[in-house]
């Protein structure tokens, strides 16, 4: 048994292979080309709290620079090996999402996968707001994809705490979070318990468990540390990887748009 899903990066990739990278990045550069007029094609990208690296691996792929920072030395060494073997440009820093300074600015910061959940208190965001906004170059946009406020206020969760992925073999069967995990009504952190089981035909070959503390931030608390910050004003909100309304009934996520004030 392994423990520690962040220091199991192939097991955790493997866990979010339900996403579609190439379709979300074809959607990142289309709000580029939208909400960034004038400033032409987007030619450097950073994606903050990286993991895997996914979405910088697949701009690299496009012709776009791009850097990868993560605070996890597991996660950073393996976004540079599957750079290097998927043949792409990719460089790679660890670093705290709150505190870097990469002395050099980019087009499009991104934060994906809800890791502004790791951020656990108004102190922690708006640093981190305030870091991103300092590596925006003129026109540039911070796009931050957080969690649907939905699945920890509303009746019906608008994702599954559990779900299967499958590549060729190899199949997943990932639990984020159990019944029991609950939601301290003063912090607004819950310790979520992870499991991933990760099995080759019919025989398991390797289970992760873990507990992450996760910081449920409201569609108001953002705005409010945007506010507090100073640093970044909002240019659309979106509730998916399209143009879905994040008020809309079938918004699932909470993404927002940011250009430096």
């Amino acid at each position: 048994m392994t423990t520690g899903i962040y220091d199991d990066p192939w097991a955790y990739e493997l866990a979010c292979s339900f996403r579609d990278v190439p379709a979300e990045v074809d959607v990142l550069l289309g709000w580029c080309a939208r909400h960034r007029p004038g400033h032409g094609t987007v030619r450097s990208a950073l994606e903050l709290a990286a993991g895997p690296a996914e979405h910088a691996r697949e701009l690299s792929r496009r012709g776009v620079a791009a850097t990868a920072l993560d605070l996890h030395p597991a996660m950073c060494a393996y976004a540079a090996e599957r750079a290097k073997a998927q043949d792409v440009e990719l460089e790679v820093v660890q670093d705290d999402m709150t505190r870097f300074d990469l002395g050099r600015r980019f087009d499009l910061v991104i934060t994906m996968l809800d890791s502004t959940s790791h951020l656990m208190d108004l102190d922690a965001f708006t640093a981190h707001l305030g870091r991103a906004a300092a590596h925006l170059a003129d026109g540039g946009l911070y796009v931050v994809e957080m969690s649907h406020p939905s699945d920890r206020l509303g009746d019906e969760p608008s994702t599954s705490t559990g779900w299967t992925v499958e590549r060729g073999e190899t199949r997943a069967t990932v639990r984020w979070g159990e019944p029991a995990d609950r939601l301290d009504p003063i912090t607004q952190i819950s310790t979520d318990h992870v499991t991933v089981t990760v099995a080759e035909g019919d025989r398991p070959v390797r289970v992760i468990q873990d507990v992450v503390p996760y910081r449920f931030w409201s569609a108001t608390e953002l705005d409010a540390a945007v506010r507090l910050s100073g640093a970044l004003e909002p240019v659309a909100r979106y509730g998916d990887f399209g143009e879905v309304a994040v008020t809309a009934p079938d918004a699932w996520r909470m993404i927002t748009v940011f250009r430096a004030r």
